[in-house]
């Protein structure tokens, strides 16, 4: 993979694992060479992300729309900044610039970008792997209910296993290197739309 994107919260929240492992998840990218596609902010995970990449010399490119500029804070340190007119725009730039994708702690929007981009996994729209790094063991409710929704007939086996997930990262990215080394010799990855 020579491009991940990072889907975090733009608040940083309460505990402060989140921020460590935004900042962490940024400079293992970077110094693995890995380009970090973020949300384009300087505030919260989104910026400590950011942070992280950028002090270990790392690509780092912002995808954000115009509406959100002001209240989000364009990250200043980011030299390749793709400025949308749509949250719908800046998830489609966000996923063709990208061969995987990686959710940190987050709200609303966190959860409507990795939800979206599992989605289109199902739907067979990309190949790419998606993978949540579940810090301070934030996304413990989360995954079990994805369980639930299985056990009831709500979620195949199949598609549940497109998530992949860790409590740390480097496990996470080598569950997400195989995933996609799987990918290719399987066809490599599929169109996007």
């Amino acid at each position: 993979m020579k491009s991940i994107c990072v889907f975090c919260g733009a608040n940083p929240g309460t505990d402060p694992r989140y921020a460590q492992a935004a900042f962490e998840t940024g400079r293992t990218l970077a110094e693995r060479g890995i380009t970090l596609v973020f949300g384009g902010g300087k505030v919260g995970l989104m910026g400590a992300t950011a942070d992280g990449a950028l002090s270990a010399g790392g690509r780092v490119v912002g995808v954000i729309p115009d509406f959100l500029r002001s209240r989000e804070l364009s990250h200043p340190g980011v030299e390749e900044m793709i400025i949308t007119q749509t949250m719908h725009q800046r998830k489609q730039r966000m996923a063709e610039l990208s061969e995987g994708f990686i959710a940190l702690p987050g709200g609303l929007g966190s959860m409507d970008e990795l939800f979206e981009i599992l989605t289109w996994a199902q739907l067979e729209l990309h190949s790419c792997p998606v993978g949540l790094l579940n810090a301070g063991g934030y996304y413990d409710p989360l995954l079990a209910m994805l369980d639930r929704m299985r056990e009831e007939g709500f979620l195949n086996p199949v598609n549940r296993g497109l998530l992949l997930a860790s409590d740390s990262l480097d496990p996470l990215l080598a569950q997400m290197e195989a995933r996609a080394a799987a990918g290719k010799a399987s066809g490599g990855h599929l169109s996007r739309s």
